[in-house]
């Protein structure tokens, strides 16, 4: 990590940037509190701030008369002027306690107002991309995990940045206060020499903290990073794991790494920010204090400062140093909540960037009741963005509606990007997806979406009922009981779901009383009902994109076979890098380097003798000896 000084222009900028630019953010941000607690909040914190004045002036006030009130005893005009002051003073303290904690409970309703609308906008900004691009961007990624992470640990959320920001105005007030009170005792230039000192030592504290809060984030992938195996530690997914295998020494050693890895380079640079500074501030505040006591004890030695006014001035003075310090309910707070907030405002510019790249051909066409004749990639170029790599290059490709069309290749070949385009959750680089002719970019987004039921490889498993589980398929007829009970009928597990304690009502997690969590093959299943419920619900194209890549061959052309049968007469993409897993297809296409190599049935591309062949019986020798199959990857480029 580098510690060479910026230019000063550079310097200036991100002061202007950090300092000004995110303060006023969080400004803009405050009025979200609502208006009658930020008016209470603002009025509470002005009062905090004159109070301790009012203190000062009573108690130099009271000071300055026990001379008189001694001297002329009890029921004199000093006496009561004496007893007056301490009342003052009394109230003024006694006030400063109440007003406290009704600053500190406005603070709290505030902070808590703020952070539920920022949250609404992180939910909001996560679900308005048309695409997945924004949840695979990493530098996304960090943006909203930082910012995330914040409201959900409640550590210095924007509402707590929102909430020190109207905090400071009790601080500043108070500091005006003290130095009008030095300047009106004493002298003006005393006045300015403390308001001096106070500020360096501000600039000290605010700057020191933005410095290092900078360094902060620019760890956040380690962080995410030690979150992960933290997270492997605590959380009961991989609790039997971690047992079993006996890695929680690992585990521990791991975590402790990772977290000092990202740690000690943050001591290290918070030392360098705040310890040499904060001795040259040291000094200079002292040589400042020095030089205004001396000339305080000066002008009282002269007589020209009475009891009255040397106590203002000292108690004004020693009250405007201790201004000068950390202020722990609206530092950190400020500037951690600050960058909470920029991460938000970062991420949601993100979502723009990429919805923005998501297009809308007009004339709009009307997507139901299609495809009936194809769905064509027509010279289809791809790369993901931030990324050089060509996933698709001039991919032409014909998938005939009604009829199953299996899509093999090694991993990364392209088969689950063409999904992504399908679904348009990409648009293509170059070239364009048709259905029956019809760039898919002319209709509706959710409606051309509205036409397809896949089963992804990491296909959710969704804490709720079983019959919710299948009915998201097709949201719109979640009611609609029959069609989910068919659903899991053609899916084979209907009779599973009905033994449940619940029935199909039973939720799928043991989180939740009376929940019971299912194996892998009925959660398997339950997401093939989902995709055969979206046909309940009116669409026309199925895609399982290897969701059984956890399967061994056997079990996944069982899979297939049965699929196949399932869905006869309706369009659907079977997706695999198992070539001997998708032989009843009525099509089967190759894809190689982002292309189509080869296209045919089972028996017509074992009769060419071309790559299917080879990686069939490849595939097919190395299962007949127990050898992983992922080894065809380096065999088949040989």
């Amino acid at each position: 990590m580098s510690t060479q000084t910026a230019p000063a222009p550079g310097r200036f900028r991100a002061f202007v940037d950090d300092a000004i630019k995110a303060r006023w953010a969080i400004v803009r941000v405050v009025p979200r509190g609502g208006w009658p607690v930020v008016t209470a909040s603002l009025a509470t914190n002005v009062l905090l701030g004159l109070l301790p004045v009012l203190f000062i002036v009573a108690t130099s006030i009271m000071l300055g008369r026990v001379p008189a009130a001694v001297e002329t005893g009890l029921g004199s005009e000093a006496w009561d002027q004496l007893v007056v002051a301490f009342a003052f003073g009394a109230g003024a303290f006694v006030a400063q306690q109440v007003l406290a904690q009704i600053q500190v409970a406005l603070g709290e309703l505030m902070t808590r107002r703020v952070d539920g609308y920022v949250t609404d906008r992180l939910i909001v900004a996560a679900l308005s991309s048309p695409g997945v691009g924004p949840l695979e961007d990493q530098n996304l990624l960090d943006y909203l995990d930082q910012s995330t992470w914040a409201i959900e640990h409640g550590f210095r959320t924007p509402g707590g940045a929102c909430a020190g920001t109207l905090a400071l105005v009790a601080r500043y007030t108070q500091l005006a206060g003290m130095v009008a009170v030095v300047a009106f005792a004493f002298a003006w230039w005393a006045a300015l020499a403390l308001l001096t000192v106070t500020m360096v030592f501000r600039y000290g504290q605010r700057g020191g903290i933005r410095k290092y809060s900078a360094i902060w984030y620019r760890n956040a992938r380690e962080r995410r990073e030690g979150w992960y195996y933290r997270g492997l530690g605590i959380e009961p997914p991989a609790a039997k794991e971690v047992r079993v295998f006996g890695l929680i020494d690992w585990l521990r050693e791991r975590y402790r790494r990772i977290y000092f890895g990202w740690l000690e380079p943050v001591w290290r640079e918070r030392r360098r920010i705040y310890l040499t500074p904060y001795i040259g501030y040291a000094v200079f505040g002292l040589a400042v204090l020095l030089v205004v006591f001396v000339g305080l004890g000066r002008s009282t030695a002269q007589g020209s400062l009475g009891l009255t006014e040397l106590a203002f001035t000292f108690q004004a003075a020693m009250a405007a140093a201790r201004l000068a310090e950390h202020y722990p309910e609206a530092d950190t707070h400020t500037q951690f909540g600050m960058y909470s907030y920029d991460h938000l405002v970062r991420f949601e510019a993100g979502v723009a960037v990429h919805s923005a790249e998501v297009t809308q051909l007009e004339p709009k066409a009307e997507a139901a009741g299609l495809p009936q004749k194809a769905l064509r990639f027509e010279q289809v170029d791809f790369h993901y963005p931030g990324s050089d790599r060509v996933v698709l290059d001039g991919l032409d490709l014909e998938i005939v509606a009604g009829r199953a069309t299996a899509i093999v290749g090694l991993n990364g070949a392209g088969k689950t990007t063409l999904v992504k385009l399908l679904a348009r959750f990409y648009e293509p680089t170059a070239g364009r997806v048709t259905a029956d002719g019809i760039d898919l970019r002319r209709f509706d987004l959710q409606q051309w979406r509205s036409r397809i039921g896949v089963v992804f490889q990491d296909y959710n498993h969704y804490e709720l009922s079983a019959a919710e589980n299948i009915a998201f398929g097709a949201i719109h007829r979640i009611g609609d009981d029959e069609a989910i009970r068919r659903a899991a009928e053609r899916a084979g597990i209907l009779e599973a779901l009905e033994q449940l304690p619940g029935g199909l009502a039973t939720p799928l997690s043991r989180q939740y009383e009376g929940g019971v969590d299912l194996s892998g093959g009925q959660w398997q299943r339950i997401a093939i009902a989902r995709a055969l419920f979206a046909l309940e619900g009116g669409s026309s194209i199925l895609v399982l994109d290897e969701p059984t890549a956890n399967l061994d061959v056997r079990a996944e052309a069982r899979f297939f076979d049965q699929f196949v049968e399932l869905t006869r007469g309706v369009t659907t993409i079977l997706i695999s890098h198992r070539f001997s897993s998708v032989r009843r297809a009525d099509r089967i296409v190759v894809i190689e380097g982002g292309r189509v190599i080869e296209d045919g049935s089972h028996n017509d591309l074992l009769a060419a003798d071309g790559r299917y062949a080879r990686l069939f019986r490849l595939q097919a020798e190395r299962f007949t000896r127990g050898e992983p199959l992922e080894d065809d990857e380096e065999e088949a480029r040989r």
